[in-house]
């Protein structure tokens, strides 16, 4: 195979704020795989939490350029399984290698990648528009300017109840609350209590990934479904969010790919748990390989297109939550000229 690596820096449409930071631009690194007049693309991001740049994601990938261009692929599975090992430092790099193999792999057959799996898209979930944090005016804004059936909530601040209660005054669209790790035990149940009269869906990630035994008493108490996110980032988490989270929210970047992912979402069903996917702010090109795990999916979060005011590529398109599907075969998404 030959490998390509795109760096690119978008723009936000507006400052994105969440719970620990704000930030105006989403540092993104594509990567292309070519083999037999095919080639695939899959993408990562760059991230402070987990310490992700996207020069030190271009090395983790380029250490390995030998190997990669001197593989065939056959499968994605194989390769990931080949790749692993060299890479189980950095997950976020094997993400990009891995969705770019499902996508070459899904075009050597000339099929979507949904095809490839004999998957019915026609129940697929609506995904969510976020609204990062802002004071309560500029988030009243926002909501305004963005009519949306399904809205995220970044919350973690001392007016999360009272943001709650002024954005339900102008829409009847379903809530979803996240606090991305900003509140304690009493803060989750109390405020669990008073969001479920106001239309709150679920709360995703209320505490710190690392207390599990707090998490075990709102997992208890709470009268809305928890969904984790920081804790549960790779597939070694799933069984330890059972008893503790109603749900998991898989980060194809943070858990190191579609093959992960669904192995994921194998053993959170079998677990009785909820599936849903989520953003790191990708372009189309990784929102797109999102889009084909879609039938397999309670919810999803793929709305880093819609945040971002510019793009790496064509794709799928997004209206009013749902989603349609590029014509071509892979995940559909295509490389824009720079």
């Amino acid at each position: 195979m030959k490998l390509t690596l795109y760096p690119f820096e978008l723009k936000f449409r507006y400052t994105f704020t969440i719970s620990r930071k704000s930030k105006d631009v989403q540092p993104l690194l594509v990567a292309e795989l070519a083999q037999d007049g095919y080639s695939g693309l899959g993408e990562t991001a760059d991230n402070s939490y987990y310490n992700m740049t996207v020069p030190r994601l271009m090395e983790a990938i380029n250490a390995h350029r030998p190997f990669i261009e001197q593989y065939t692929l056959t499968t994605p599975e194989a390769f990931w399984q080949e790749m692993y090992p060299r890479l189980q430092d950095n997950m976020f790099a094997l993400c990009a290698l891995d969705l770019a193999a499902w996508d070459l792999y899904a075009k050597m057959q000339q099929k979507k990648l949904y095809e490839v799996w004999h998957l019915d898209v026609s129940h697929n979930p609506l995904t969510d528009y976020t609204i990062g944090i802002d004071t309560i005016e500029n988030m009243v804004k926002k909501l305004q300017e963005f009519p949306w059936p399904i809205y995220k909530i970044k919350l973690g601040t001392q007016d999360d109840i009272a943001i709650i209660r002024e954005l339900r005054k102008h829409t009847d669209a379903v809530f979803r609350v996240d606090a991305n790790c900003a509140w304690n035990v009493e803060e989750t149940l109390r405020n669990a209590a008073a969001m479920k009269d106001l239309g709150v869906e679920f709360i995703e990630q209320p505490m710190p990934a690392a207390n599990w035994d707090d998490m075990k008493i709102v997992f208890d108490e709470s009268v809305l479904p928890l969904i984790a996110d920081e804790s549960c980032i790779v597939e070694q988490d799933v069984a330890r969010c059972r008893g503790h989270f109603h749900g998991i929210n898989i980060k194809l970047t943070k858990c190191g790919g579609i093959t992960p992912a669904l192995r994921m979402i194998r053993e959170a069903r079998e677990a009785g748990m909820k599936v849903m996917t989520g953003s790191m702010n990708e372009s189309t090109v990784g929102t797109s390989a999102v889009a084909h795990l879609l039938p397999l999916l309670d919810y999803v979060d793929m709305d880093g297109p819609l945040l971002l005011a510019e793009d790496t590529a064509d794709g799928i398109r997004i209206e009013d939550g749902k989603i349609f599907y590029a014509d071509g075969p892979g995940i559909g998404a295509v490389l824009r000229q720079s």
